[in-house]
């Protein structure tokens, strides 16, 4: 069976239901972002395989899991019903408390970097915002799981404390915010 189906070649695609929409629509744009988020959240996980740090490879199965949870949202808000997040989003909190309690307290704002995989991880964290934008844009004119939403807003919270702690695990600190304007 060929790959190409040439049925999006004037700019639309098919939804779960059978729709035919335009490929630029806020839904399509909305899967399409956490389909971006969960390739790069493959990059990251890819750039941790093989630490041999302990720490850093307990992260791995969560990332996974967390690639589910996106494509249940992908398939979600392309119009197949999925089950509910709440056992997610526990998970989600339940994972940035346990990084919360084992990092150094946030005093000021820190600035996207330091080590490569924490980098990425920041990076996530930006495309899951934008993801949280579009889905929202969406929920304004068409229903959405309101789940949805709180999931890619716990998750956005969970790349940001990977981040850091990433960089915790590493040794290496955190560059903050020198506030240049007056």
């Amino acid at each position: 069976m060929p790959i190409y189906t040439k049925t999006g070649d004037k700019g639309e695609t098919s939804l779960a239901d059978g729709r035919r929409v335009r490929k630029c629509c806020t839904r399509v744009e909305s899967y399409g972002t956490i389909d971006e988020l969960s390739s790069y959240i493959g990059l990251l996980i890819a750039k941790m395989n093989g630490n041999t740090i302990s720490d850093v490879a307990t992260i791995i199965p969560d990332l996974i899991s967390i690639q589910n949870d996106l494509f249940n949202i992908s398939s979600e808000l392309a119009g197949v019903h999925t089950t509910g997040y709440d056992e997610s989003i526990e998970k989600l909190e339940h994972h940035i408390d346990d990084m919360n309690l084992s990092l150094p307290t946030l005093h000021e704002f820190i600035l996207p970097g330091g080590t490569e995989c924490a980098a990425i991880a920041h990076i996530c964290r930006t495309i899951c915002r934008r993801a949280e934008r579009c889905i929202i844009t969406l929920a304004e004119t068409e229903t959405v799981n309101e789940h949805i939403i709180v999931y890619i807003n716990r998750l956005s919270d969970y790349l940001f404390m990977l981040a850091k702690k990433l960089n915790f695990i590493a040794g290496v600190k955190e560059n903050t915010w020198q506030k240049t304007c007056k």
